[in-house]
């Protein structure tokens, strides 16, 4: 009989592969036959997973987007016990600002889809959920600073975890683009942080 295929495994396989290829020459470089190639599948099943390359890129940005929320959620779920907000706060950034080394496949292509987006479109809509995703842990995760009385009840949750998206989002970016090494854009999240949680540790 012929070996069942797992259509999800197969269509996380081919998202891994243009999420490669992005990383590699950019989102206008991706093609069926390359994606097959990388993937190292036929051209007949990329096709049978994903209608057009739309459907097939959309599958990828939305595979990379549950990535970088899961890194996030990953980390405050492996915690042994509960953490103080300000370890949890700067370790979750610092996840989400892609700074370490093996992250950098990720957050270039991260930025290719950023560039892509425009308004009302469906990369657009994808990304505007994860935003509003990694916003509302980085809220929660505020407020439970202030219950455990680490950040002042003078701040606002919501205005705070605005400032601290852009901050890590910009830092990718700066990083990507040579700007600041990975270690100097940590120092300057911890500098910011600093303000909001004195205690954050030096080790995030």
């Amino acid at each position: 009989m012929p070996r069942q295929v797992d259509y999800e495994d197969r269509r996380r396989q081919i998202a891994e592969a243009v999420c490669t290829l992005i990383a590699r020459s950019g989102l206008e470089a991706v093609s069926l036959r390359d994606v097959a190639t990388e993937a190292n599948v036929s051209m007949g099943a990329v096709q049978r997973c994903f209608r057009t390359k739309e459907d097939m890129l959309l599958s990828a940005l939305e595979h990379i987007s549950q990535h970088v929320s899961g890194r996030a959620e990953q980390r405050i779920a492996a915690a042994a016990s509960p953490e103080a907000a300000a370890t949890l706060l700067a370790h979750t950034l610092t996840e989400l600002a892609l700074l370490d080394e093996e992250s950098k496949t990720l957050a270039h292509v991260w930025l290719a889809f950023a560039t892509r987006a425009s308004a009302g479109d469906k990369v657009a809509a994808v990304l505007h959920d994860t935003y509003a995703k990694l916003h509302d842990l980085i809220t929660w995760l505020i407020r439970y600073g202030q219950d455990t009385g680490e950040v002042p009840r003078s701040f606002d949750p919501d205005g705070e975890a605005d400032t601290l998206l852009a901050l890590a989002d910009g830092l990718t970016v700066h990083v990507l683009a040579g700007h600041h090494t990975p270690a100097a854009a940590l120092n300057i999240l911890r500098r910011h942080l600093a303000h909001l949680l004195p205690d954050a540790p030096e080790d995030a």
